[in-house]
């Protein structure tokens, strides 16, 4: 995963009501460190730009929310944030996760494979005969 993976830019979306709670809401999440942050007052949306091991869309949502404001909630916009929840979830678990080594297992079967089948490396001599000086 590269660092470009990890920079995200979202929207988040505000309710009719209350009206003007966007500007608010924007002064608010410009306070917070590492957060870019743009308004767009007339479509009700906030744009923010974050690096996921700094940020995540599911703890801005949660502040916003903790501090008063209501967010859009249609089905849609509850289904992309779920979505986007799920991802942004997945992307930090596997930052944290070994990596998988599937080209040593595969070699440990060719390795048991050839040790199990005769060939011409074989030795069959007893091993007090071949230490016999």
């Amino acid at each position: 995963m590269t660092s470009s993976d990890l920079n995200k830019k979202r929207e988040i979306l505000f309710s009719k009501f209350p009206p003007g709670q966007v500007p608010e809401a924007a002064d608010d999440l410009r306070r917070m460190d590492e957060l870019e942050v743009d308004a767009s007052y007339e479509k009700r949306v906030i744009g923010v730009a974050y690096d996921l091991r700094q940020h995540t869309l599911r703890e801005l949502d949660e502040h916003l929310v903790d501090k008063g404001y209501h967010l859009d909630n249609t089905l849609m916009t509850k289904l992309t944030r779920a979505l986007i929840y799920y991802v942004e979830d997945t992307q930090l678990h596997n930052i944290d996760a070994p990596e998988k080594r599937i080209k040593r297992s595969a070699q440990e079967a060719y390795i048991k494979a050839w040790e199990h089948h005769p060939h011409g490396d074989h030795d069959d001599t007893p091993p007090e005969w071949r230490e016999y000086k």
